[in-house]
């Protein structure tokens, strides 16, 4: 449409365009104190009045018409303007129009001096919550806060209270903020326009002009949010999403917006350790790194090169990763190199290979916002991957239908039309069983598995043994709501399926992303208009980049075979070397080879394995048998402590580079901070320890080994620094720097070598462990929203306050089984360790089962775990664990 603004024409392609759109498209500029563009607006405080074809109306509520007439900068409007203003600040104190926030910027623009605001103090302030601060003096009642929280982030904590001009915010469970339901996304406090709500390091009056802004992508979950790190004197002041953030549109969770507190903790690693007849102590990072080469050419000379191997990292970025299984290669000759993706998303890679020829989720996220029906299985993202759950949430309360199938009732599950809940171990199970009724009852796509799919009959012929009521048996899920489920994803015009690690984390996790990627290729749901496929969700920031950047044992950069000669040939001719042609170890082969005597040098970067890993007990026996163990982190962790030399790592918050997000994204990370002392970044240690070896990398600059990791792998060739400073954010494949990545894949044919999705015949196969009379619990091991992975960042950190120590969740009716009260400590013994925790008593857990995290690591919960591990690709069973529980008396 074409809209004139004060005599200027501007065109406007969406059909939900405002008036205030255009006038912003006009370039002109309107006060606009109640309006936020990520809410819906509501037009309360009168600010942005402009003249519409003869009539006075807000901008932000008044749709724009095609040949509409607006005018801004009419006589009489700005006064207006003004007045409506005016009013607002008459009840707030001086102080409000302090600093270059956004009521302090619209005074400055309408000539509104500290004069118009003679309110006094009165209503009081609340700052119990560690990262929100309440002063009531200064709410105008606008309800941006109130709305953020409930059209944004869908946790609906907040409320306007009081009449008249005491109308103020507060949390809806009528307490002090601390205790509400508000979950940190600091929404609140990024929405608020008049500095009623702030965070400590912005109080009201902080002029953000005199502050250094630096974009880059979160270091936490694998969402991949961009932030605006703000800081000042070397610290960080603020962390803001980035409105313009191509994943998290002006959304962030509480890890990636607070918890920076690590960054200034004293614990910091600042110089290298070397273990000493004392123990650990100081040395300079020429000492340390003459100590490690010695020992690399020691391992190498006297037991060849696969005497060395390397736990690369999902916290460093794609250029670092890349860098250091090109060292591994190149320098030492081995191809034992591995990364945390293969304790969590190793079966995504297999399983998706296998189905759609590529490793990656088969849609963008704004995609998925498209689907009619969502499939959310083995996933708890309004926890583990806030931003995302809460986009997911918003798409349920817009009218989409909802599936989840996980044991325990959080997060999405509690707004599902249909909840499955089936007992941990019986995923395959339970995805033939909903493949039986979308072929029982033709809910199928005949044309697509036609043309488009293989491996039709034998999945036919396999699927006889799963009607309802055999799932039922095996399951535990109701024959009715399997039926139910299956018809709600059969019957959606658009369905999509998001998983996570409650689907890969299994004795035959594999088997599980290939039974449920069946259920896309069936509906023809996959590479088509008529649905959104099947996409993992992440667990940390890089996880998919470090693999995509060939940090694999059996796996070049870009997923080529090291056992393939024509692969292999290409990354010999960039790099100048021949190349191992034969499968490296994988990390539970590198514990074992250790405990062995095969293993003489472990490196481990980034990885707190003594503390994730499963069967931490035989980890520790691991690093103490193998005679060199390299830690490169940032704290004193539990691997660190068992390690030869430490050396001080950067944080994501110090680096330069890129991360891959959940949905095959690219986007920039960019260094708002040194490192502190004599740390590092990962980039720079590596390089170092080649230089100590004898060995050049080139590769000087992170973007030169992006460029460099596009020769190896042509599917990265299109996308460098330079292409991601103008863009922002590219998806893989992206072959050409002329042409876009493609966040949508298979549109033409699949990847696999006939160009046909491969259906997957795979019988349910019992987990590793199942209770029984000596351990007759299960244990599922997972996440919590306000800490992340091991939690050496999140526990140093002010989001300790709000979540300061683990528990275990126990039904009510085995707490009282075991004669266990809520806050009990309790003993929980494996076939394999032991740990203690405090009780949490929750109908959220089924009966039989228990639920805790891995955050804090004294509880030692992963000496529990076993080492079964999924047939294909190793990732262990973290997700089935037989146990026993007693009370052992109250918590001290």
């Amino acid at each position: 449409m074409r809209v004139t603004v004060d005599g200027d024409v501007v065109e406007l392609g969406d059909e939900g365009a405002t008036v205030l759109s255009a006038v912003r498209a006009a370039g002109a500029d309107l006060p606009t104190l109640c309006h936020d563009d990520r809410l819906a607006p509501v037009g309360s405080c009168r600010a942005c009045l402009v003249r519409l074809d003869g009539r006075v109306v807000a901008a932000c509520v008044t749709p724009a018409v095609d040949g509409a007439q607006v005018c801004v900068e009419e006589e009489g409007l700005g006064r207006l303007r003004h007045d409506a203003v005016e009013v607002i600040v008459s009840a707030l104190p001086p102080y409000a129009l302090e600093g270059d926030g956004e009521l302090a910027r619209v005074c400055r623009a309408l000539g509104i001096g500290p004069q118009s605001a003679p309110g006094g103090a009165g209503r009081g302030t609340d700052h119990t919550h560690p990262f929100v601060q309440l002063d009531r003096d200064l709410c105008i009642a606008c309800g941006r806060c109130v709305r953020m929280c409930a059209e944004v982030q869908g946790t609906f904590a907040l409320t306007l209270v009081g009449r008249g001009s005491e109308t103020v915010v507060a949390p809806g469970t009528g307490g002090p903020w601390a205790e509400s339901d508000c979950v940190a996304c600091g929404g609140c406090v990024d929405s608020c326009p008049t500095g009623a709500l702030t965070e400590p390091g912005l109080p009201v009056g902080t002029h953000l002009a005199a502050l250094t802004r630096t974009r880059t992508t979160c270091g936490y979950c694998g969402v991949g949010c961009a932030l605006d790190v703000l800081t000042r004197d070397g610290e960080v002041a603020a962390v803001r999403p980035a409105h313009d953030g191509p994943v998290n549109c002006g959304h962030a969770c509480v890890k990636g917006r607070f918890a920076h507190g690590f960054l200034r903790s004293p614990e910091r690693l600042t110089q290298p350790l070397l273990r000493g007849r004392s123990g650990l102590e100081p040395v300079s990072w020429d000492v340390a790194l003459d100590h490690i080469a010695r020992g690399l050419r020691a391992a190498v000379t006297e037991a060849g090169p696969d005497a060395v191997a390397a736990i690369s990292s999902a916290r460093a970025t794609n250029e670092e990763n890349y860098l250091i299984q090109k060292f591994m290669r190149v320098a030492i000759g081995t191809n034992n190199v591995d990364n945390c993706s293969r304790l969590c998303h190793s079966p995504s890679a297999a399983g998706l290979t296998a189905a759609f020829g590529l490793s990656g989720g088969t849609d963008c996220l704004e995609d998925v916002e498209q689907a009619d029906c969502l499939l959310v299985v083995g996933a708890n993202p309004v926890e583990a991957h806030p931003v995302v759950g809460a986009r997911l949430l918003q798409q349920v309360l817009r009218g989409a239908r909802l599936v989840v199938a996980d044991p325990r009732a959080v997060g999405l599950a509690c707004h599902a039309d249909v909840h499955l809940r089936p007992r941990p171990g019986t995923n395959v199970a339970l995805f033939n069983g909903l493949a039986h009724v979308l072929l029982a009852e033709g809910l199928i796509d005949e044309e697509f598995l036609r043309l488009r799919a293989g491996g039709l009959p034998e999945l036919a012929a396999l699927l006889d043994d799963y009607p309802p009521d055999q799932v039922a048996a095996i399951s535990g899920v109701p024959p009715e709501d399997l039926v139910a489920a299956a018809r709600l994803y059969g019957q959606a015009r658009r369905p999509a399926i998001v998983y996570g690690l409650g689907v890969t984390e299994h004795l035959h996790g594999t088997d599980g992303v290939r039974t449920l990627a069946n259920l896309a290729i069936l509906r023809g749901a996959v590479g088509t208009d008529r649905g959104f496929g099947v996409n993992p969700l992440r667990g940390q920031n890089n996880v998919q980049g470090a693999s995509d950047m060939g940090a694999l044992p059996d796996l070049l950069p870009g997923y080529g075979k090291v056992s393939d000669p024509a692969v292999r040939g290409r990354a010999e001719r960039i790099w100048g070397t021949p190349l191992p042609g034969h499968d490296g170890l994988r990390i539970p082969q590198m514990f074992a080879a250790a405990r062995e005597g095969a293993l003489r040098v472990l490196w481990i970067i980034g990885e707190d394995v003594c503390a994730t890993d499963p069967d931490a007990n035989r980890v520790v026996e691991a690093l103490d048998a193998c005679p060199l163990v390299i830690s490169q982190e940032l704290f004193l962790s539990e691997t660190a402590r068992h390690a030869d030399v430490i050396l001080p790592a950067a944080s994501w918050l110090e680096k330069d580079g890129t991360f891959v997000n959940f949905d095959r994204r690219f986007q920039r990370v960019r260094p708002a901070l040194d490192p502190p002392d004599q740390a590092r970044t990962d980039f720079a240690i590596v390089h170092a320890i080649a230089a100590a070896y004898g060995a050049d990398l080139g590769c000087a600059t992170p973007a030169e080994a992006l460029a460099e990791c596009g020769q190896v792998a042509p599917a990265f060739a299109g996308i460098s620094h330079r292409r991601l400073d103008r863009e922002g954010a590219i998806p893989w494949p992206c072959p050409d720097l002329d042409r876009p990545g493609q966040a949508k894949l298979h549109l033409d044919r699949f990847a696999t070598p006939d160009g046909l999705a491969r259906l997957a015949a795979r019988p349910y196969l019992p987990p590793g462990e199942s209770p029984d009379d000596d351990y007759p619990l299960i244990l599922i091991t997972g996440r919590r929203w306000a800490h992340y992975n091991s939690g050496n960042m999140t526990r140093r950190s002010g989001t300790i306050e709000l979540d300061p120590s683990d528990r275990l969740d126990i039904h009510p009716s085995d707490a009282a089984h075991h004669t266990v009260r809520d806050g009990d400590a309790v003993l929980v013994e494996s076939r394999h360790g032991q740990a203690t925790f405090a009780a949490c008593i929750t109908e959220q857990i089924p009966p039989g089962q228990l639920f805790c995290t891995f955050h804090f690591p004294a509880g030692r919960t992963n000496a529990l775990t076993s080492s079964h591990a999924d047939t294909v690709t190793s990732c262990p069973e973290y997700k089935v664990t037989a146990v026993r529980l007693r009370g052992i008396g109250d918590r001290p």
